[in-house]
C-alpha cells in the first residue's frame, strides 16, 4: 500500500474532525490531569494533516500513526466511561482505523467505546526502547511506565548497546530503520554477546514484509510486531518475554549456586580425599553406595623414624607445625604421581596407586613417588632448621597386590578405602625400614619394568603373614 492510499484509508477529514474535537475538550481534560497526553495527541494529529505526508514512505507514515495511536489509547484508558462520550467514540474509531492499516489480524483493536487496556500480568521489568522517532519512544515509555515497568530509551543501535552495558535490561523493544547502526546490526551484536544474548528482543517495525520477519527471527529476535502495534498484544508479548528472562535468570542463579557448592565440596573434601575421588563422587553419585571391587594396586606407607621420641621433646604446637609441613610436602608429591591418600595415621601416610583411577604402571608410579619423597626430606629439613624444628628422616615401604577397593563403613559414615592382605604386608614391611630407606616387596619388583636400582634384602617372615616375603631396597640417592 502506498503512502497515498494509506492516507486515503484514514482520511484527513476524519483526523481534522477528531483534532477539533480534542481541542474543544482540552480545558476539561486539563482538569482530569490529561492535558499533556491530549496535547501530544493533538500534535501527532496535526502532523498527519500536514502536506509533507504525501511524500512519505509507508514505513515513515506508519511511525506517525503509531504515536497517534499510542496517545489515543492512553487517553482511552484514563477517560471516565460516562464523560466525553463523543471524544471516546472518536478516539476508538481512530485506533480502529489505524489498526486496519497494518492489514494483520493482531492489528485490529476492539472498536468499542468502552474498551480499556487491562494488562494481563503484574510482572514488571526493565525495558529498553530503541527507536529513532522521539514520539514513538515517548509513547512506548508512557504506555510501559504506567503499568510499572522501568523504561530506558535509545535513538540508535549504538546508543542501545551503550544502555545495555549501563543498566540491567530485561527486554529490548527494537526498531529496524534507524540512522547509523540499524536494528538488524544491533540485534546481531546483542545475540553475539554472551552477556546479552539471553535478553529477549521484540522487533517493532513498519517493515511488514515476510522477509524482514524471517530474517529478524533468524538473527535471534524473540518476536516481531508491526507498527502501529496493538498495546494489548505488546503487553502480552512483554509479559511472555519477562517470564522467559526470569526463568533464564533463575537457571543462571541455580547454576552459579551449584558451581559454588561444587567448589566448596572440592575444596573441603579435597583436604581429605584425592581430586580423583572427589571428582568421581561429583560426576557419578552412585559411587557413594557402599561396596567395592577387586583391584590390583600398589600400596605405599611412609612414616617419620623416631617420631614418638621427637614428640616427647617438643611442645604440641611445634609437633603440629612439623607434621603439617612434612605431610603437606609429601601429599603434593603423592598426588603428582597420581596416588590416592587413604589415610594419615599420625606421622604415617598410607597411599595407593592404581585406584580409584586406573594406572597400568601403578608399581612404577609408586616407586618413582617414593624416590621423590625421600629426596624432598632434605628440603623439609632445611625449612626445619630455619623454623628451629628438629631434623627428620623417613622410611617408606611399598607392596603390590589385589585388594577390595570401595566405600567401606555404614550408611551414615563411610570412606573410600582398601581391604586385603596386601595392606597388612605393606605395614609389616614398613616396620623393617631404617631411616632414609625404601623397601619394596617381590610382588612390586615383578610389576616393575626396570629393576636396575634395586638390591636384595633377603626373605623375611612377617608377623601375621603366612608366607615369607622377599624384600628389595631401592637406591634413591644420586
Amino acid at each position: 500500500m502506498s503512502s497515498t492510499s494509506t492516507a486515503t484509508a484514514l482520511s484527513r477529514q476524519r483526523i481534522v474532525e477528531l483534532n477539533d474535537l480534542l481541542n474543544e475538550t482540552l480545558a476539561e481534560l486539563d482538569k482530569a490531569d490529561l492535558f499533556e497526553e491530549s496535547t501530544l495527541l493533538a500534535t501527532s494529529l496535526s502532523a498527519l494533516t500536514a502536506g509533507h505526508t504525501e511524500a512519505l514512505s509507508r514505513h515513515d507514515l506508519l511511525n506517525y500513526y503509531t504515536s497517534a495511536c499510542g496517545y489515543a489509547e492512553i487517553l482511552l484508558e484514563e477517560l471516565d466511561d460516562t464523560a466525553h462520550i463523543s471524544l471516546q467514540t472518536g478516539l476508538t474509531n481512530l485506533v480502529t482505523a489505524i489498526r486496519e492499516l497494518s492489514e494483520t489480524p493482531e492489528g485490529v483493536a476492539k472498536a468499542n467505546s468502552s474498551y480499556k487496556l487491562e494488562p494481563i500480568t503484574t510482572t514488571v521489568g526493565s525495558i529498553l526502547v530503541v527507536d529513532d522517532q522521539s514520539d514513538n519512544r515517548t509513547v512506548l515509555e508512557r504506555l510501559l511506565s504506567r503499568v510499572g515497568h522501568t523504561v530506558y530509551t535509545a535513538d540508535s543501535g549504538e546508543a542501545a548497546l551503550d544502555q545495555l552495558t549501563r543498566h540491567p535490561i530485561d527486554i529490548v523493544l527494537l526498531d529496524l530503520s534507524m540512522p547509523g547502526m540499524g536494528g538488524k546490526t544491533a540485534l546481531t551484536k546483542i545475540k553475539a554477546d554472551p552477556k546479552l544474548r539471553s535478553i529477549p528482543v521484540i522487533v517493532i517495525s513498519g517493515h511488514q514484509d515476510l522477509d524482514s520477519v524471517v530474517e529478524c527471527i533468524t538473527l535471534g529476535a524473540d518476536d516481531y510486531l508491526f507498527k502501529p502495534f496493538n498495546s494489548v498484544l505488546l503487553h502480552a508479548r512483554i509479559a511472555a518475554g519477562l517470564d522467559r528472562k526470569q526463568w533464564h535468570d533463575r537457571e543462571l542463579n541455580y547454576l552459579h549456586q551449584l558451581e559454588q557448592r561444587e567448589r566448596f565440596i572440592r575444596a573441603t573434601f579435597g583436604r581429605y580425599l584425592t581430586d580423583e575421588i572427589v571428582a568421581d563422587i561429583l560426576e557419578k553419585p552412585e559411587g557413594l553406595r557402599l561396596g567395592g571391587d577387586l583391584k590390583e594396586i600398589t600400596i605405599l606407607m611412609a612414616d617419620i623414624r623416631g617420631f614418638t621420641q621427637l614428640c616427647s621433646q617438643m611442645p604440641p604446637e611445634q609437633v603440629v607445625s612439623l607434621l603439617n609441613g612434612y605431610l603437606g610436602t609429601m601429599t603434593e608429591i603423592i598426588m603428582r604421581h597420581n596416588g590416592t591418600i587413604d589415610e594419615f595415621l599420625g606421622d604415617a601416610i598410607l597411599a595407593v596407586f592404581g585406584a580409584p583411577k586406573d594406572d597400568p604402571n601403578h608399581a612404577q608410579s609408586a616407586v618413582a613417588c617414593s624416590v621423590e619423597m625421600q629426596q624432598a626430606v632434605a628440603a623439609v629439613n632445611r625449612q626445619h632448621q630455619t623454623a628451629n624444628l628438629p631434623q627428620i628422616s623417613t622410611g617408606i615401604a611399598i607392596n603390590t597386590g589385589t585388594v577390595v577397593a570401595g566405600n567401606i563403613g555404614s550408611d551414615r559414615r563411610a570412606k573410600y578405602g582398601f581391604v586385603g592382605t596386601p595392606m597388612n604386608v605393606t605395614s609389616r614391611i614398613e616396620d623393617l625400614c631404617e631411616a632414609n630407606e625404601i623397601l619394596i616387596s617381590d610382588a612390586t619388583k615383578q610389576a616393575l619394568r626396570n629393576g636396575d636400582r634395586l638390591y636384595d634384602k633377603g626373605t623375611h617372615s612377617l608377623k601375621g603373614i603366612d608366607q615369607p616375603v622377599r624384600i628389595f631396597g631401592v637406591k634413591w640417592q644420586n
